[in-house]
This record gives C-alpha cells, sequence and structure tokens, in this order.
C-alpha cells in the first residue's frame, strides 16, 4: 500500500487565533507516525516563518522556533508563495533559515524552504492525497 502525501496548508498570521501552532502541533504528530508530510505556507501564513518574532506584547507564546525542528522529524517539503511574500514586502532573508540533514550525502545540511510561485504550489497541492488547512 503506497504511504498518503499528507499537506498542510497555513493561510492565517501566526498569532491572534490557535491555526498555526494548531498546523504545526498536528505537522510534529504526522510526522512522528512517518506520513509523507509537506506544509505549505500561503497569504497571511507567510508571517509563520519569519524570524526573530517577540510576542511579549501580546501575552503568548513564541512558538515560532519549533519550526527549526521540522528537519528532525524529516519534514523536508516546506513550500512558501513567493507572490505571498513579495505582497507582504518579505523576502527569503526575512524568513527562519530551514534545514534538514541528508543522511545520504554524509548528513550535509540542506534547505528545507522551496519559493514556488502560485501556479506551481497549485500543481503541488494537486499531487497531495490529503489536504489539511489552517
Amino acid at each position: 500500500m503506497a504511504t498518503k502525501k499528507f499537506m498542510y496548508v497555513n493561510r492565517k498570521a501566526p498569532y491572534g487565533t490557535v491555526y498555526a501552532l494548531e498546523s504545526l502541533e498536528v505537522v510534529l504528530i504526522g510526522a512522528a507516525f512517518e506520513q509523507d508530510v509537506s506544509v505549505a505556507f500561503m497569504d497571511d501564513g507567510v508571517y509563520q516563518l519569519v524570524k526573530g518574532q517577540k510576542t511579549d506584547g501580546i501575552g503568548m507564546k513564541n512558538f515560532s522556533p519549533t519550526y527549526a525542528a521540522l528537519g528532525d522529524y524529516e519534514v523536508t517539503k516546506i513550500y512558501v508563495d513567493k507572490d505571498s511574500m513579495k505582497e507582504r514586502n518579505l523576502s527569503l532573508d526575512d524568513l527562519q533559515h530551514l534545514v534538514w540533514e541528508d543522511e545520504d550525502e554524509d548528513y550535509a545540511e540542506k534547505n528545507s524552504i522551496k519559493l514556488v510561485s502560485r501556479d506551481e504550489l497549485a500543481k503541488i497541492l494537486d499531487e497531495q492525497d490529503v489536504l489539511l488547512n489552517f
């Protein structure tokens, strides 16, 4: 039986709702159970990956450092909609540097984030077996 492909689509800003944190938790749980997990960030969801987030003023815990653990859970396919980034005046330099270690290449660090156009992301979404939107 072939492994199903699970895509977690993040469209909401990181704080103000539970969507971003819930998505991250579900991604980690799915990966822990060895699901084929991919994550997409689009619309305001691109803000979830911005580095240097400060949450002191809103009374919420900053969970953004947890994204760095995705590579340890073998979540290596992180797609970011470059059009959403451009619309929000963000660049790749504004995002956390997320990597995974390729054991087939002597544990070389490789980038997890792939910037894709909306058309490319639509094709990737179409290839998934299960889409979970947050």
